[in-house]
């Protein structure tokens, strides 16, 4: 029998996780060049519920109330028409992160450009895929595309105890690079951890005394922190900002702010980093589906963690 609806979390508006109700969807359709994917897992960002492209269409058009997550890991059930069946098959483990103006994966089934995904690879959980899509992505871009990130080079992380600085020390780490990593005291085992060289707690240190050292930094916090790193670019280097554009470029440098877009090779690497122990994630905090508001709310209120949403009849 042919499924048409589904469970799902859904807003109604832009708002908070107050708003978030479990419902009864649409089962959703496959577009040209889409697969369908049972969600076994899917990972949010709390700032979801905020952006405007979760509530609209690339047109702009309206397409409340809206289904966020937008990192998933599942089962490939359906191909769209399009979609090449030597690349990706039905009953396939995929993963990968959602083009934020289609709906998400708190949900039972999602639709999802092929393209965006990735193969999960064996010996790795759907629970631990999910958690590398939208952080990893970011980390690889900021450095490796954004950043042009080489062997030996001196690389500064803003916010390194966080889910993306934490892949990113990681991966920088991996490429050879000298890695201080930036932050609250109580994040310092954690980024030390991770694999950077040195610890920064911008409470007790100014960032004045790595002028003029730094080949990449790269940026998760904003305001005066990212004001003052402009100062930081040694000749030729590179400041990277997802907090906002810069408002100055570094005087002998470049800087640059960009949005995290979908990869399929860069997904394909991570997951093989991940497979080959190169790479680790933090263990997620779990929750099933129908405790998704909790599990927003949770983050809202700031619980730590790399939350997760799994579906129970997976």
């Amino acid at each position: 029998m042919t499924r048409t609806t589904m469970k799902a979390a859904r807003m109604p508006r832009p708002g908070r996780a107050a708003d978030l109700t479990i419902d009864t969807a649409p089962y959703p359709r496959a577009a040209v060049g889409d697969v369908i994917v049972e969600v076994h897992c899917a990972a949010f960002t709390p700032g979801e519920l905020s952006w405007e492209p979760t509530y609209v269409d690339r047109a702009g058009r309206d397409r409340t109330p809206a289904i966020p997550a937008r990192d998933v890991s599942g089962v490939v059930v359906e191909l769209g028409f399009g979609t090449n069946p030597s690349d990706l098959r039905v009953g396939d483990r995929v993963f990968g992160m959602i083009d934020r103006y289609r709906d998400g994966a708190a949900a039972e089934y999602v639709a999802v450009e092929a393209r965006d995904l990735a193969l999960v690879p064996d010996g790795v959980e759907h629970s631990q895929a999910v958690t590398l899509p939208m952080s990893g992505l970011t980390a690889w871009q900021a450095l490796m595309v954004h950043g042009g990130l080489t062997f030996g080079q001196r690389v500064v992380i803003h916010g390194a105890g966080g889910a993306v600085g934490q892949l990113a020390v990681q991966i920088a780490r991996n490429a050879g690079a000298e890695v201080i990593g930036t932050g609250r005291a109580s994040d310092r085992r954690l980024v030390m951890d991770s694999g950077a060289t040195t610890f920064l707690d911008l409470a007790e240190h100014p960032l004045a005394a790595l002028s003029g050292t730094a080949d990449l930094v790269f940026d998760m916090i904003g305001g005066e922190i990212l004001a003052q790193s402009t100062a930081l670019i040694a000749p030729g280097g590179t400041l990277v900002s997802i907090a906002a554009p810069p408002a100055n470029q570094p005087p002998t440098g470049r800087a640059v702010y960009f949005i995290v877009e979908p990869n399929r090779p860069q997904l394909t690497e991570l997951a093989r980093s991940l497979a080959a122990g190169e790479l680790t994630v933090p263990t997620p905090v779990l929750y099933p589906l129908t405790d998704a508001p909790k599990a927003f709310a949770d983050k809202e209120n700031g619980v730590p963690g790399k939350f997760v949403l799994y579906n129970e009849h997976a």
